[in-house]
């Protein structure tokens, strides 16, 4: 396993990753890329935790996502399973695993900064702080795909599951933007990532 992570966190990380899934007797798996979700944690029915993230973020955006999951396992493990899931004893759980990564030697200098402000009050995902998720995107393999705010005004494009919508103006953080097949309005975050057809 130790192996394994070092294809998928920075070197840095490895060891202090491996021991946290040795004390709470993680099954991890790395899995193809889910649409929507970067991993998920489940304790399963004989009473395992297994963990899943997918194969396809970058190792800074992998570690915070499988640290993200050990959260969730370590808070119901203290806290009892009636806690919101990405509730305050989530967030402080969340808060505590990561502080000992958010050091140079494992984060790019640039992300710092990002990194330690998105962990003052952690979000249910990282996608939905838009500062964090650009700056971690820089680090993935080269796509295609345009942000919802780099999208001129009026512009189409498509999501990932084929629907086409029409972006409109911005509401306070999130962009309306118009479904063609249906005139229904949706609100999309300015990270959000989309192929642009015209």
């Amino acid at each position: 396993m130790q192996e394994t992570l070092t294809k998928y966190i920075p070197d840095q990380a490895v060891a202090p990753v491996f021991e946290l899934i040795k004390t709470f007797g993680i099954h991890l798996m790395i899995v193809n890329e889910r649409m929507t979700r970067h991993g998920d944690y489940r304790r399963m029915p004989d009473g395992t935790h297994q963990i899943t993230v997918n194969t396809s973020l970058n190792q800074y955006r992998f570690l915070i996502t499988l640290i993200h999951e050990i959260s969730h396992l370590v808070a119901f493990k203290k806290y009892g399973r009636a806690i919101k899931p990405h509730g305050r004893e989530w967030k402080h759980t969340f808060q505590q695993l990561m502080l000992p990564f958010i050091r140079p030697e494992i984060f790019p200098s640039k992300l710092l900064p990002l990194i330690a402000k998105h962990f003052k009050n952690p979000k249910a995902s990282s996608d939905t702080d838009a500062l964090l998720s650009i700056a971690l995107k820089q680090f993935d393999p080269e796509n295609d795909k345009y942000y919802i705010f780099e999208i001129p005004l009026g512009g189409t494009f498509r999501i990932y599951n084929g629907k086409i919508f029409s972006k409109g103006h911005k509401r306070v953080k999130r962009y309306e933007c118009i479904e063609q097949a249906t005139g229904r309005i949706y609100l999309f975050q300015p990270n959000a990532e989309v192929e642009l057809i015209s």
